[in-house]
């Protein structure tokens, strides 16, 4: 039920972004996800939580890692058989764009804390041919990383009736410098990573 309310979430926040694209594309994104209302009448926006990840480096990644920046969130499994190599492709696209852009930094988190070790993560960083400055391979707490998941309205679980023992989204997902979410894409469609990486310039104009 969890999964699946915030995948109607992000599916309407989806069409209300391209209703806004079609009406205004001067228009700032918007910030997605539930929102309250303060005593005071000013609007309280969801955030990333504090957290604190290992990366390819053995080098700890946390909230302050990405201070004053945007970013860029996946969730995937180095032996994955299905979405992965093509989500992987697809921030491979967003990488060579936008490499030597200081203001974004990519976050990849791997959920098979089991196999997917440091020395793994830097194996794999060095097939992709990435700069660990640039591009985090996290790993960690098991259930760190499942929770977490869940505030970039993403999925990730253990499921050993899926391929590869995973269920897991192949949605990207765009976070400002102030931790809210901005935008997601399919990150198995071309079309869809082409609207998104339009938004990351959009959101680098903000700062």
């Amino acid at each position: 039920m969890k999964y699946a309310k915030l995948l109607v979430l992000a599916a309407a926040t989806a069409i209300s972004i391209a209703s806004c694209r079609d009406k205004n594309t001067d228009r700032p994104l918007p910030v997605l996800g539930e929102r309250d209302i303060a005593a005071n009448g000013d609007t309280i926006y969801p955030v990333i939580p504090d957290f604190s990840f290992v990366n390819q480096d053995s080098q700890t990644v946390n909230n302050a890692t990405f201070a004053g920046k945007a970013y860029v969130v996946d969730f995937f499994f180095i032996h994955c058989p299905t979405i992965c190599p093509k989500v992987k492709a697809s921030g491979l696209r967003i990488y060579e764009k936008f490499r030597n852009d200081d203001r974004l930094l990519m976050l990849s988190h791997s959920i098979d804390v089991k196999n997917d070790t440091v020395a793994a993560l830097r194996h794999h960083a060095e097939k992709l041919g990435i700069d660990s400055r640039k591009w985090h391979l996290v790993t960690g707490d098991h259930d760190a990383i499942y929770a977490i998941a869940d505030d970039y309205f993403s999925v990730a679980k253990e499921d050993p009736g899926s391929p590869g023992g995973f269920d897991h989204s192949g949605r990207i997902i765009l976070v400002d410098k102030n931790r809210h979410v901005r935008s997601f894409c399919d990150g198995t469609s071309p079309e869809s990573v082409d609207k998104f990486m339009a938004d990351i310039e959009k959101l680098l104009k903000e700062n």
